[in-house]
């Protein structure tokens, strides 16, 4: 659908059939087919834009900075250098509202520069990818 409240030209959100606040509320097939109409539209919007690249987005619910509780996908078309510093364009998302009345109230997260953030170590990483592997284990059994 088109956006009320566009942050760039052709941002336009895919929304799911069935009103659910989450995607994992999602069947599988309603999943999918999500997932296959954001690339259709990629398509398109790359197409009319000639665009470089895109943002494509989920605020999963509230904590996430969702407005609205149906699931939808922000798909929003971008050129290389059309921000002054390419991160901003969260900041937008975030702050994004379709009307004034739902602008959010939630504290913002502190984010660092990217120049004073520390690359992890292997170690730290390996141990964190181990409790994901272990977690996903667990939702197959």
């Amino acid at each position: 659908m088109v956006n009320l409240r566009p942050l760039v030209p052709g941002h336009v959100l895919v929304c799911s059939n069935r009103i659910t606040p989450l995607l994992s509320d999602l069947r599988e097939d309603e999943y999918d087919d999500l997932w296959r109409t954001v690339r259709v539209v990629q398509k398109v919007l790359q197409q009319k834009y000639k665009c470089d690249a895109f943002n494509v987005s989920v605020q999963d619910g509230a904590g996430a900075g969702q407005s609205v509780p149906h699931t939808h996908v922000h798909i929003l078309p971008r050129y290389v250098g059309d921000l002054e510093r390419n991160d901003d364009i969260y900041v937008a998302l975030d702050e994004w509202a379709p009307r004034d009345e739902m602008v959010k109230r939630q504290p913002k997260l502190d984010v660092l520069e990217d120049s004073e953030r520390r690359d992890r170590t292997i170690e730290e990483m390996e141990e964190e990818a181990l409790i994901y592997q272990t977690l996903i284990g667990e939702q197959s059994d």
